[in-house]
C-alpha cells in the first residue's frame, strides 16, 4: 500500500519511513524531474483538469494537464533555442495563467531554475531579487514590463499571445534532463529580517520531501477537489497549493487578481471543492464578508497557515463548513513541520493549536539554558536538523498531550494577512523619503489581519492625512502593494536601547497594552 491509501493519524506515525514517499513518483533518488511528476505523466489525453483559476472579474478558467504539458514542452524547446542552459535562472512575474504554468514547468524540464516572483512587486523589491538571483530572463505581463526593463542588463519577455504563438512552433513533447539533486526552484520569502532577501534553493527531490508535510498538513489525497487561494509566488501557494496536489494527479484551484472573499466562496461552491488550504486571513475575510450563507459547500478538509486564527473566525469556520480548521506551521526555509492531520478521524484538533510534528520530524520547546521547557512554559521552538537543534526564531509552548502552541515571533518579522514582512526592509524604504528623519516599524494588533504594519515616524514636517498617504504610496511603489504602513504615528522621538538601537519591543508592548485596554 502507498501513503495515499492511509488517512488515520496512527497510520501516519506507523508508516513514517523516508523511503515511503518515493513510491508515489516515477523518478528515483538519481533521476527525477518535478515537471514530469506534476504534469507530463498525468497528461494522458483525457482532458482532465489540472488547475482551476478563479479570476477576480468572475471568470473561471480551467487548464488541463494536456494543455500545460504541451505548452511546457514547447517552452522548454524555446529556451533551448534561445541559449538558456541548465542552471540558468528563469524568473517570471505572472498571475496564475497558462503562461505561468508553462514557464514554471517548462523551465524545470530543461534543467533551468524557475524563480516565481510576486506580481505586485515595485521596482525596489524586484531589483533586490533580480540582483540576488541574476536571471537569464524575466517573463512578465505587458503592464509590468516597462518597470522591469528599467533594470540594466535584464532581458524581459512579455507573456502574451505572441509568446504562446511563438513557442507553438516547437514540438509538444520534451525529454526532461535533470537529476534528483539538481536545483529546480529559487523561492523567495515574502519578507525577511535581512536587508537583502535571499532565495531558498530547492532541488527536484524537494517534491518528494514535501509529501509528508502535504499529506498530513493539507490532508491531500487522490480524489480530492483541491483549492488554495494563496499566490503561487510564495511558498504555501507554490508547494502546497500547486506542486503537491499536481504531483499526486489531483486537480487544484487558485485565485488570480485582487482577492475577494465572496468570489472565493462562489468558486468553492461552483467547483464542489472538498479540500482547501488557505492563509488565516482568507478565512477572516470570508467571515467579514457576511455572504457565506449564500453558498452551499462540499468541504471535507480545511487547513490554514501563516498565523494563528482568532476564536471568532474558528467558530465561523465550524458553523459554515462543519469541519475543523487545521493549522499547519512552517517557514519557506524549513518547510511545514507541525500539522493537524486533516481528515484523520483519530486525531483531535485542538482550537488554536499548531498540532503535532510531521511524522519523521522532531521539535521541542527550549528554555534559555538549552533544556526542554516544562509543559505550559513558553520557550524557543527548536527543530532537530543536521544532527543538532536549530531555532525556528519563534516562541511556543507545549501542553500535556504533546500539542504545540505558537507564542509569538522571536525576531522582528511581521505576519499580516498571511504575508511575512520585514520591519527593517520597510523602515529602510521609508527612510529614503526626504521628510523622514527616523522611523520604526512594528506589527500592531488588528481584528481582521492579525497584525498590520504600523510606522512611528520622526519628521520635521507637520503631520497631516496627506503626509500619511504620501508615505504609504512611497513605500508601496518601492516594495510591494501589501508592504506599507497601514498606520502611521508621528512622534518626537523613538525609544532606544543603551546601544542606541531602536527598541521595537517597547513599541510592541505599548501597542499590545493599548489593544487590550480597548477591549475592556
Amino acid at each position: 500500500m502507498k501513503l495515499t491509501d492511509f488517512t488515520r493519524y496512527a497510520d501516519a506515525v506507523a508508516h513514517a519511513d523516508r523511503d515511503a514517499p518515493w513510491a508515489l513518483f516515477d523518478g528515483d533518488r538519481d533521476d527525477l524531474n518535478i515537471a514530469h511528476e506534476c504534469i507530463t505523466r498525468h497528461a494522458v489525453g483525457d482532458g482532465r483538469a489540472a488547475v482551476r483559476i478563479a479570476h477576480a472579474d468572475g471568470r473561471d478558467e480551467v487548464l488541463t494537464f494536456d494543455a500545460i504539458a504541451a505548452g511546457a514542452a514547447q517552452f522548454a524547446h524555446w529556451l533551448d533555442a534561445n541559449d538558456v542552459h541548465p542552471g540558468d535562472r528563469i524568473a517570471f512575474m505572472l498571475e496564475p495563467s497558462l503562461p505561468f504554468y508553462v514557464c514554471l514547468f517548462g523551465a524545470m524540464q530543461t534543467g533551468a531554475i524557475s524563480v516565481p516572483l510576486f506580481t505586485l512587486f515595485g521596482p525596489d523589491a524586484l531589483r533586490l531579487r533580480v540582483d540576488d538571483c541574476k536571471p537569464a530572463l524575466l517573463i512578465t505581463n505587458r503592464e509590468k514590463a516597462p518597470m522591469a526593463r528599467e533594470i540594466d542588463g535584464l532581458r524581459v519577455i512579455v507573456a502574451d499571445d505572441g509568446l504562446l504563438d511563438e513557442i507553438a512552433r516547437y514540438p509538444a513533447t520534451y525529454a526532461s534532463k535533470t537529476k534528483a539533486n539538481d536545483l529546480a526552484v529559487f523561492q523567495y520569502t515574502s519578507g525577511t529580517t535581512r536587508e537583502l532577501p535571499e532565495a531558498v534553493k530547492h532541488t527536484h527531490r524537494a517534491l518528494v520531501t514535501l509529501m509528508f508535510a502535504a499529506l498530513y498538513g493539507t490532508g491531500i489525497r487522490p480524489g480530492d477537489q483541491f483549492f488554495c487561494p494563496s499566490s503561487p509566488a510564495w511558498g504555501h501557494g507554490l508547494w502546497h497549493g500547486t506542486l503537491a496536489p499536481l504531483g499526486l494527479g489531483v486537480s487544484t484551484g487558485t485565485f488570480a487578481g485582487r482577492f475577494d472573499a465572496t468570489r472565493l466562496m462562489k468558486a468553492l461552491q461552483d467547483h464542489r471543492i472538498t479540500n482547501m488550504s488557505a492563509a488565516a486571513t482568507h478565512y477572516r475575510m470570508m467571515r467579514n464578508a457576511g455572504t457565506a450563507s449564500d453558498f452551499a459547500f462540499a468541504i471535507e478538509k480545511l487547513s490554514y497557515t501563516g498565523e494563528p486564527i482568532d476564536p471568532a473566525t474558528l467558530e465561523f469556520i465550524e458553523r459554515t463548513f462543519h469541519v475543523p480548521a487545521c493549522s499547519m506551521y512552517g517557514t519557506t526555509e524549513i518547510g511545514v513541520v507541525l500539522v493537524n492531520f486533516p481528515g484523520a478521524d483519530d486525531f483531535a484538533v485542538k482550537p488554536g493549536s499548531l498540532g503535532k510534528a510531521v511524522p519523521g520530524q522532531r521539535l521541542r520547546v527550549q528554555a534559555p539554558d538549552g533544556s526542554p521547557s516544562p509543559v505550559g512554559e513558553i520557550g524557543e521552538l527548536m527543530l532537530w536538523r543536521r544532527d543538532c537543534w536549530e531555532t525556528t526564531k519563534d516562541l511556543a509552548k507545549i501542553d500535556a498531550d504533546g500539542y504545540f502552541y505558537h507564542c509569538g515571533r522571536a525576531d522582528d518579522v511581521i505576519i499580516s494577512a498571511g504575508w511575512t514582512m520585514s520591519a527593517v526592509e520597510i523602515e529602510n524604504t521609508m527612510l529614503k523619503h526626504r521628510d523622514v528623519r527616523e522611523c520604526a516599524v512594528i506589527g500592531a494588533p488588528d481584528a481582521t489581519r492579525g497584525l498590520v504594519v504600523k510606522a512611528f515616524v520622526v519628521s520635521d514636517r507637520l503631520p497631516s492625512p496627506e503626509f500619511v498617504r504620501e508615505l504609504q504610496d512611497f513605500t508601496k511603489q518601492r516594495l510591494a502593494a501589501h508592504e506599507f504602513p497601514r498606520i502611521v504615528e508621528f512622534t518626537d522621538e523613538l525609544p532606544k536601547t543603551p546601544a542606541g538601537k531602536v527598541h521595537r519591543k517597547v513599541l510592541r508592548d505599548r501597542e499590545a497594552a493599548a489593544a487590550l485596554a480597548s477591549t475592556h
